[in-house]
């Protein structure tokens, strides 16, 4: 063994080997060699096996990958976390560690570490001891200080150590939930939401849910919204929204509708009485009118004998205004009692002005139709920006808006067209937070995210991820020296995250807490042999989901 880092023999379960005697803890190795934020070590093997029969667990894993392990330099502590490990080609009873710094804390009187803050002032030199971490060194490493915080779970690899995230950086400068599917990501979302509401009764969250699975675990502190009373009005979309409607042709027969649409939602607008008393009105105006009046000047235009062109084009836009206004399934939206001024009581409700102890709106999406849930998802997202600019000099209420399945709506394919409902989400990742708008992102394929998004967020909750494309794409969103901990994403359990980025002070492998039953979304994946075992009442079954089926109601 090499006697310049060779530890004097330790009896597994001692104090020494707990860490507790001067609280230094085992000496383990030695630092090999310095490049920037990083180190190789080279850890001896006798030294780790003794460690693991101490029944303390941060000690007996210390040295593995995942693990932290620390370094004296002057009077500091050097925290550092194992990225990976080789065998050391020159010495068959040694290893050598990839390590990543992580910050540095000081030395108290019994050697321990306090104070920990990220970041690395002094370096050590090569030949410097290498030390285990103890679980007080863990504890005030993971210590939340006094900013506002939830705890969501234990730092691995102890059991009491809480996880905290901390809710100013995470949600300013917005997040990202990450990880396949069945591995808890739902209800680990539910957790974090829950967590911020106890603390903030008045906040104000609106949370985009495809599938309809978060309103069974906000019923008692949230509002619940699907078609049946979401009453979102037709007037409220944008001119390129209207577009993405109305609208079904390419090419230059496209340019030539969009001409056409724009001129008579300009002329239908001009005629509410909200119009009258608006020094300039656009096409963009969030302004009332009624869909006759622009089915009115569709009409005229088409009936006018100097038209630049076909009747053709305003064919196409009056039939799809009237499919539009005479089927149900879009009733929620497209409703003649929706033309009112509804603009502040509707962003009332749906921001949760006041919240009234229900900060969080769930909206949910899964029963509207798929042709136009994504110009749904815009409006929605754009009036949640639109209302921070335009409430600049109010007092501030900031909204965090979450995007479930996010992939869909910011997808990485630069082939196709950019759609309205990407615009506005990427303007929010880049500018949201300079406004009081936060986005939470939550997706099983990070890798289908379009480029820049998922680097806009400053702290990254990964649970499993199953496909190296996306495992690799996550990994080259995070800062070098997280890179150790994303390479556990693969291994992780299910309800298992790591946590890197604003959120946290360094980054964190967490077990997150159990959600009572009735917090929970309703995610859970069938129990096929459970469910295969009952019988009776198929014809029943068949009979409420045909009429369901049929009348296209949820």
């Amino acid at each position: 063994m090499d006697q310049s880092f060779a530890p004097a023999p330790v009896a597994p379960g001692s104090d020494r080997a707990r860490g507790g005697r001067a609280g230094h803890g085992t000496v383990i190795g030695q630092v090999r060699e310095i490049d920037g934020g990083s180190a190789l070590c080279r850890l001896d093997l006798s030294a780790l096996a003794a460690l693991g029969g101490d029944p303390d667990q941060t000690i007996a894993t210390s040295g593995q990958v995942g693990s932290q392990l620390k370094v004296k330099v002057g009077k500091l502590w050097l925290l550092g976390n194992v990225r990976n490990l080789k065998l050391d080609p020159a010495k068959e009873d040694a290893v050598i560690a990839a390590v990543d710094f992580l910050g540095e804390g000081d030395e108290t009187a019994d050697g321990t570490l306090t104070g920990f803050r990220r970041g690395v002032t002094r370096y050590p030199m090569p030949g410097a001891k290498i030390h285990t971490v103890s679980r007080p060194d863990l504890g005030a490493v993971f210590k939340a200080d006094g900013r506002a915080h939830i705890e969501i779970g234990t730092v691995y690899p102890t059991n009491d150590v809480r996880g905290a995230l901390y809710i100013d950086p995470m949600l300013g400068k917005h997040f990202a939930l990450l990880g396949s599917t069945g591995t808890g990501k739902s209800t680990s979302a539910a957790l974090i939401l829950h967590r911020i509401i106890e603390q903030h009764p008045e906040g104000h969250i609106v949370m985009l849910d495809p599938h309809g699975e978060y309103a069974a675990a906000f019923t008692s502190n949230g509002q619940i919204f699907n078609v049946d009373n979401l009453a979102l009005p037709y007037w409220l979309m944008n001119f390129e929204e209207h577009c993405e409607v109305f609208i079904t042709t390419e090419g230059a027969e496209r340019e030539t509708d969009m001409d056409i649409l724009a001129k008579c939602i300009l002329e239908a607008r001009s005629k509410s009485r909200v119009a009258q008393s608006l020094g300039k009105l656009t096409v963009d105006s969030p302004v009332p009118y009624l869909l006759s009046d622009l089915l009115g000047a569709i009409s005229a235009g088409m009936g006018k004998l100097d038209k630049a062109t076909s009747a053709a084009p305003f064919m196409r836009l009056k039939s799809k205004v009237e499919e539009l206004k005479g089927d149900p399934r879009y009733g929620f939206m497209f409703n003649g009692l929706l033309v009112s001024d509804s603009l502040a009581p509707f962003m009332a409700k749906i921001f949760r002005l006041p919240a009234e102890g229900k900060p969080i709106s769930i909206i949910d999406l899964s029963g509207v139709p798929t042709d136009i849930v994504t110009v749904v998802v815009a409006v929605l997202s754009r009036l949640t920006f639109d209302y921070a600019i335009w409430a600049r000099r109010e007092a501030q209420r900031p909204i965090l808006l979450i995007c479930e399945e996010a992939h869909r709506y910011v997808p990485s394919d630069r082939s196709t067209a950019p759609s309205s409902v990407r615009k506005v989400l990427e303007s929010i990742a880049k500018e949201g937070r300079k406004y009081g708008v936060s986005l939470g992102l939550i997706t099983q394929r990070p890798s289908d995210l379009a480029e820049g998004v998922l680097s806009q967020c400053g702290t990254i909750i990964s649970m499993r991820l199953n496909n190296e494309r996306d495992q690799n794409h996550v990994k080259n969103a995070m800062p070098e020296g997280a890179r150790g901990f994303m390479d556990a994403i693969p291994a992780l359990r299910n309800r298992e995250c790591i946590i890197c980025g604003e959120g946290v002070n360094i980054p964190i492998r967490v077990r997150l807490d159990d959600l009572e039953a009735q917090l929970r979304p309703a995610s859970d994946d069938p129990m096929f042999s459970e469910l295969w075992k009952e019988t009776g009442g198929e014809e029943e079954i068949l009979e409420r989901t045909i009429h369901r089926w049929r009348g296209q109601g949820r």
